[in-house]
């Protein structure tokens, strides 16, 4: 079974551990990160050791709302957006690969949350992150 990367608590998820852990996902990561850090949406990156999944996490939030969590994986990175149930029907509504949607339909709710999930290692796939970004920050919890 595939692994996250980044497992040691002692090092941090510097831009050179990164660099190394994601290869030639890397560049993806670099568009992905200026995006959703950049005024348009206002994103603060909070990396953090997550001792019972023994990795490093990123939480990628809005003021105090949570929109994702990434993690770093061998040659790609994975996002996951979760939301409630009523809000999942918007989600097959979006421009977004088919992929995307049916790894919805198919996925299994952690509590009430459904987990909308990609693995991103191309630039091509960050447009459908920053979809998904604008989508979720405009969900009223």
């Amino acid at each position: 079974m595939d692994k996250p990367l980044l497992n040691d608590p002692s090092i941090p998820p510097s831009p050179e551990v990164l660099r190394t852990a994601l290869g030639d996902s890397y560049p993806a990561y670099e568009e992905m990160l200026e995006a959703v850090t950049g005024d348009e949406f206002g994103l603060l990156p909070e990396w953090r050791y997550y001792k019972d999944g023994k990795a490093w996490l990123c939480k990628m939030t809005f003021r105090k709302k949570t929109v994702f969590w990434l993690s770093a994986w061998d040659g790609h990175f994975k996002t996951s957006f979760y939301i409630v149930e009523r809000h999942c029907r918007g989600i097959h509504d979006l421009e977004i690969d088919d992929n995307i949607k049916e790894g919805l339909k198919k996925a299994s709710p952690s509590g009430t949350l459904f987990p909308v999930t990609m693995s991103i290692s191309r630039k091509e796939q960050v447009k459908d992150l920053l979809t998904l970004v604008v989508y979720k920050k405009g969900l009223k919890v």
